[in-house]
């Protein structure tokens, strides 16, 4: 495969563990958050939905809808990466893994604020992931909420 046709989706993925680094970075960094705050019936209600966005994402790479997965994406990363170089790009990410067993989220959070991106609502999700080929895949999928109100995804590092 040609590697320029590589350079956006790698670009794209490179941003994403990047973009997690960092949310992960500032969650150590930064004080503690009174529980009180972090566990309203509102946040919790946010962390679920987009979760939920980004296991429902999942779940097209697993079953190779790669247009599907694609169209269901942000405005922000189909802006990012071209759907003829997602459609060339993603199976070769994803082949090496072997066919999907089992996923567990092992951690969601939701942040108004994120490096880079203009301030939102964001929920990120950190799955672990069996595949036939590779067990305990870490998966980062970062969901944005939309102008309808929708969730969809923004980033996507596995790793």
């Amino acid at each position: 495969m040609n590697l320029l046709k590589l350079t956006p989706i790698a670009v794209c993925l490179a941003a994403s563990a990047l973009l997690f680094s960092a949310t992960a970075g500032a969650q150590t960094a930064a004080p503690a958050a009174p529980a009180a705050a972090a566990a309203t019936p509102e946040i919790t209600a946010k962390k679920a939905e987009g979760q939920l966005a980004a296991a429902a994402w999942l779940t097209m790479l697993d079953q190779g809808n790669w247009g599907g997965a694609y169209e269901a994406s942000s405005q922000i990363f189909r802006n990012m990466v071209q759907i003829g170089q997602w459609m060339d790009s993603i199976p070769s990410v994803r082949k090496p893994f072997g066919g999907y067993q089992s996923r567990t989220a092992s951690d969601v959070v939701y942040k108004t604020t994120l490096p880079g991106r203009p301030d939102g609502e964001y929920v990120t999700a950190i799955f672990q992931t069996d595949f036939t080929e590779k067990k305990g895949v870490e998966e980062l999928v970062t969901t944005v909420r939309e102008a309808d109100g929708k969730w969809r995804v923004i980033g996507y590092a596995p790793r």
